[in-house]
C-alpha cells in the first residue's frame, strides 16, 4: 500500500529463518478452513518491529476454503492439504513472485509480465511446465494442451478482467505433481464469489499493493484460518492483527 499511508500496531520480530529477511508481509485471515472469504492486512518491518500499513481489506479465496500448501513454512499435519483442482487456497507463508497484467507495463517495483493471448499457466500436472506461466509461441501448443488457465482472460473469456493486474503467490514452486498450481492474487468478480484457489480483491486494493510491494524487501504472503494463526503466531512471529 502507498508509502504515504500511516502505520500502527507494532509487534516484535523474530521470524523463522525462511522469512527473517522479509520486511513486507501481506496477511490474509479467514474464519476457518472452509470459509471462502477473509480479511487482508499489510505490514512493514522497521528494525525489530512489524507495523500495519493502510486499511484492512475484504478478499475472497478458494470457493471451498483453504488447505495447507507448499511454501516457506514447515509442513503442518493438522488440517486439509492442498491438491490440484480442490478449489482451496493454499495456507502458509509464501514468497511473492512477479506481477502481471493486460497492459505492457504497470506502476510496480515487482518484476512485471505484460500478458499476451498465447500466455498460459499450466495446470496439467503431467506437463514439464506444470505450475509455470509460459508463452505457447515459445514452448509449443502441445506443451500447453489441456491447460485451463489462459492468462489473457479478457480475450479468452469474453472480457473477464480478473487478471488485468495481479501477482504470483509462490505456492508449490518446485511443481510437485498434483499439489496445486497457478496461485495468484488477482481482481475479484464480486465480494461473494469464491475463486478456484487464488486470493481476489478490489481493483483499488490491488493497485495499492502493487504500488507498495518492493522486491528488495523480500515480501511474503501469509494465508491462515484464524485458529491456526492464533496457534502459530508466536512460533512463527507473525504480526498481531
Amino acid at each position: 500500500m502507498a508509502a504515504t499511508l500511516g502505520a500502527s500496531a507494532a509487534v516484535a520480530f523474530e521470524a523463522p529463518a525462511a522469512w527473517s529477511v522479509s520486511r513486507q508481509m501481506i496477511v490474509v485471515t479467514t474464519d476457518d478452513w472452509n470459509a471462502d472469504h477473509g480479511v487482508l492486512r499489510a505490514y512493514v518491518r522497521e528494525g525489530a518491529q512489524w507495523k500495519a500499513v493502510g486499511p484492512a481489506a475484504d478478499v475472497t479465496i478458494g470457493k471451498r476454503g483453504s488447505a495447507w500448501g507448499i511454501g516457506l513454512n514447515p509442513p503442518e499435519r493438522d488440517g486439509p492439504v492442498k491438491k490440484e483442482g480442490d478449489g482451496r487456497s493454499p495456507a502458509g507463508v509464501f514468497r511473492i513472485g512477479q506481477a502481471f497484467g493486460y497492459a505492457e507495463s504497470a506502476p510496480t517495483a515487482l518484476a512485471y509480465r505484460g500478458l499476451t493471448a498465447s500466455d498460459y499457466c499450466v495446470d496439467v500436472d503431467s506437463s514439464p511446465y506444470y505450475n509455470q506461466i509460459v508463452d505457447a509461441r515459445d514452448v509449443g501448443e502441445k506443451a500447453v494442451a489441456g491447460a485451463t488457465e489462459p492468462m489473457r482472460r479478457d480475450l479468452h473469456f469474453n472480457g473477464d478482467h480478473a487478471y488485468r493486474i495481479g501477482f504470483v503467490i509462490e505456492h508449490n514452486p518446485d511443481g510437485r505433481k498434483g499439489r496445486g498450481s497457478c496461485i495468484f492474487a488477482h481482481l475479484w468478480k464480486s465480494p461473494t464469489t469464491g475463486t478456484a484457489g487464488c486470493t481476489a480483491m478490489t481493483d483499488a486494493t490491488m493497485e495499492r499493493l502493487l504500488a507498495w510491494l518492493d522486491p528488495s524487501k523480500k515480501p511474503v504472503f501469509v494465508l491462515l484460518p484464524k485458529p491456526e494463526y492464533a496457534r502459530l503466531r508466536e512460533a512463527w512471529n507473525l504480526p498481531t492483527p
